[in-house]
């Protein structure tokens, strides 16, 4: 299904790319199509035109979910592309998609910054639940939406290619407390995963203990998820105060259950190698305001 997507979206961009040469991206910041601003997959830049990689940002919603204008601008298309309802919007000096959207505007349309222009569908949708996958390009050069949304931490991804992954260890600022002993065995960061061969965000921190470890709270908070996650295996998030939510993922057995109230240090499961996992470790995520956070920013 990503790759099929994969293909959709260059589709999109070939066809609807105008012929004359676009000039520099603008500075102007974007509003957030969607009025919650949860981000799941992020920006990664392809190696070529036609290359493999996520040429946008996926934003989590719900079928129904009005989709609106992130700037000023003219509809350009407002049709499917391989299926996938698509609109793309001309701002002069650059061009934003939104897929999969049922559209009420029409090509020629001129629309105001925050405007309605569909709803959002749940077909053709590569994420968990609904999602919309918003796009950017300037000329030929596919760039990251997140650049212009602001409004939460994220890193910021030239268009000339992927960033470094962070360093293992790196130090952050004490928040969290680091919830096994083991050492980092893949930190947050773009990477080939070891399973599906695919090059995509890895959306936590890996740490290589034994399977059977004690994981701790990183802080005190409430449980909302304890049991099968998919692909991350058994797993136990915990929502804690301002906004932030960790994660544990791949664990052999959960401790606490949802609504339990944990205090930070307090065992919420044992490590494991659950769901679509190579060995022994735990998948550390964390999350604030619905946006992915490298967790040793807070470690």
């Amino acid at each position: 299904m990503h790759r099929a997507l994969v293909a959709v979206v260059v589709s999109i961009f070939v066809l609807l790319a105008p012929q004359a040469a676009v000039g520099a991206a603008t500075s102007d910041p974007w509003s957030w199509p969607l009025d919650r601003h949860a981000v799941g997959e992020r920006f990664t830049p392809p190696p070529d035109r036609f290359g493999a990689g996520h040429r946008g940002v996926d934003l989590a919603g719900s079928v129904g979910d009005p989709v609106r204008a992130v700037a000023p601008g003219r509809v350009t298309f407002a049709g499917q592309v391989g299926g996938v309802q698509v609109v793309t919007i001309d701002h002069g000096r650059e061009r934003s998609t939104y897929q999969p959207v049922a559209a009420s505007v029409e090509v020629g349309d001129a629309v105001e910054a925050r405007q309605v222009i569909g709803t959002l569908r749940g077909e053709h949708s590569h994420c968990e639940g609904a999602c919309l996958h918003l796009g950017r390009r300037v000329g030929d050069d596919y760039l990251d939406p997140l650049e212009l949304l602001g409004g939460g931490r994220f890193r910021l991804i030239s268009p000339d290619g992927a960033p470094p992954s962070p360093p293992a260890g790196a130090g952050g600022d004490g928040s969290l407390q680091r919830p096994v002993g083991g050492p980092v065995t893949s930190p947050f960061g773009l990477r080939v995963h070891p399973v599906t061969g695919v090059r995509k965000l890895h959306d936590g921190t890996d740490f290589g203990v034994p399977c059977g470890t004690p994981v701790h709270a990183a802080a005190g908070g409430t449980v909302v998820e304890a049991g099968d996650a998919g692909a991350y295996g058994t797993r136990v998030t915990v929502r804690h105060p301002g906004g932030l939510e960790t994660s544990y993922a791949h664990l052999s057995s959960t401790a606490a259950g949802v609504g339990t109230t944990v205090a930070a240090g307090d065992v919420v499961g044992r490590s494991g190698s659950t769901g679509l996992s190579t060995g022994c470790h735990l998948h550390l995520m964390v999350r604030r305001d619905g946006g992915l956070v490298d967790p040793m920013q807070l470690l």
